[in-house]
């Protein structure tokens, strides 16, 4: 029976962000589950939509034994702190000493691909070294990222093949652990590795723009299933996550096939569809001018409009703490016009959940709502002195029902939502984007009752509220995950990428 040992550590690191990833964060189980080790791990993710829960299901029906170790995800920040990327590959790799010394036949890694650490720019390929020091040249190493994993030539060189998501919002995540799984079954099949081909794309394509719900993205992933079934290769293509300032940010497209004429074809196939740089390009709407519109449309439309706070989006290094769009709700009389049917969410300020979770429903509170953060053009606007109505209180748990990450239990923790001059805002204790209905549901709000929504997301939240929507617009109000990568300070990256495309 084969025995493959699997782990897993995720980390989008916007090193441009305020916010470090710390031991802590990998523990506080809010956007990702708490840090877990042993059978705990296998048995916690059997059946879930992630990349892990994927692969166990597919070792399943090949017969295979796991040996399962860690895994550790924290909500996309700046910098893994040295302290927490060494415990993380520190427990990994004695879980590996021991696994090794039982006969273990080869290694899965759940990736993110996009981590940087305060001593590792490349800080998947540091571990994934780590983990080829101890297996040797010859045993099979797979891993699976996201989409927006800027895969280095250290990572392709290091695993004997690498596959990312083909979706953005992922809902494919458990499938591409499936992916993994195939390609680790052909790699133990051949007892060699595949041949590879590899494009890198020089620029950055914006967060916003890499969305497959929209084109050019829909057609070129739709496309690749094609391509995979005409040269019997698999291919995998990462825009890149596009505010980690080292070398090699930037997108990357690769395919592997059982010999080399294969996979450059497929490879050259897939490059011809996503080289142009012109079709990445996006518009984006001033804060208030995002609003205005949203108000005219919500008058013509019985479903919500839609507004992606997408510079504040912690889940690409925002801290959910910006009141921008806020301010442009309150100043354009957005809660007059719609009473109680204006929400935005999910606003993350711990001191101010407890505040309203202390005062109980229907109290009427005095608070400093929302925080001044550091952005790449200065500071975000002044947080929000305002007198609001507890209009719901909640311990902050929800188990997700949209199509990411479906079956997972988010931990918010004390939670509130708070009436302020007609907006609904759901102010929360643990970071999270608002990717799901069901976390505004935990505060009382119904989504389809509303008007207009106001997401710190960027595009994660299309897969459950876009098809309750009547329209989408992406605002650009200051926070610190730049929308267009040109605006960010750049350092370390290639002088061969540009800024944007």
């Amino acid at each position: 029976m084969i025995q493959v040992f699997i782990a897993g550590f995720q980390h989008e690191t916007n090193t441009f962000a305020p916010s470090l990833a710390d031991w802590a964060a990998f523990n506080r189980g809010d956007a990702f589950p708490a840090y877990i080790r042993g059978q705990a791990m296998q048995d916690h993710f059997t059946g879930v939509n992630i990349p892990v829960g994927g692969f166990i299901d597919a070792a399943k029906r090949h017969g295979w034994q796991l040996w399962p170790s860690v895994w550790a995800g924290a909500s996309p920040s700046s910098f893994v702190t040295e302290d927490a990327f060494e415990r993380i590959a520190g427990d990994i790799l004695q879980d590996l000493q021991e696994a090794l010394k039982q006969g273990v036949d080869a290694v899965y890694l759940d990736l993110h691909g996009a981590a940087v650490a305060e001593h590792a720019d490349d800080a998947e390929g540091e571990l994934l070294a780590r983990v080829r020091g101890l297996i040797g040249d010859h045993m099979p190493l797979v891993a699976s990222l996201d989409l927006h994993a800027n895969v280095t030539r250290r990572m392709l060189a290091l695993a004997d093949a690498l596959v990312a998501y083909r979706t953005y919002p992922h809902i494919d995540m458990a499938e591409t652990g499936e992916r993994a799984a195939d390609l680790l079954q052909r790699r133990l099949r051949l007892r060699r590795r595949e041949a590879v081909a590899v494009h890198r794309l020089p620029y950055l394509i914006s967060l916003n723009a890499q969305s497959t719900w929209l084109q050019p993205a829909h057609n070129i992933y739709a496309a690749m299933a094609d391509i995979d079934r005409e040269h019997t290769s698999v291919l995998s293509f990462c825009m890149g996550f596009p505010a980690a300032d080292f070398e090699e940010c930037g997108p990357v497209l690769w395919a592997y096939a059982e010999a080399p004429p294969m996979a450059k074809a497929a490879a050259d196939a897939l490059n011809t569809l996503a080289a142009p740089p012109a079709q990445w390009r996006m518009d984006f709407l001033p804060a208030r001018e995002a609003v205005t519109q949203a108000l005219a449309l919500a008058a013509q439309h019985t479903r919500p409009v839609l507004i992606a706070d997408t510079q504040d989006n912690p889940g690409a290094g925002g801290d959910s703490n910006t009141t921008g769009m806020l301010h442009a709700l309150l100043q354009q009389g957005a809660g007059q016009r719609y009473p109680q049917a204006v929400a935005l969410g999910l606003l993350y300020h711990p001191e101010v959940a407890a505040k309203a979770c202390a005062a109980g429903i229907g109290a009427d509170i005095d608070v400093l709502l929302g925080v001044s953060v550091p952005t790449y053009a200065g500071m975000s606007d002044a947080p929000l002195a305002v007198r609001a109505k507890v209009l719901a209180v909640s311990e902050g748990r929800c188990v997700l029902k949209g199509p990411m990450m479906r079956g997972m239990t988010s931990q918010l923790g004390a939670s509130a939502c708070l009436g302020i001059q007609g907006v609904l805002v759901a102010v929360v204790s643990g970071k999270a984007q608002l990717f799901d209905r069901e976390m505004l549901r935990t505060v009382g709000i119904t989504p389809e009752a509303m008007k207009l929504i106001v997401l710190k997301s960027s595009n994660h939240f299309r897969a459950d509220f876009e098809p309750i929507a009547s329209q989408v617009l992406v605002a650009k109000a200051a926070g610190p995950m730049a929308a267009d990568p040109a605006d960010l300070p750049w350092r370390k990256l290639s002088p061969l990428t540009r800024t944007s495309a």
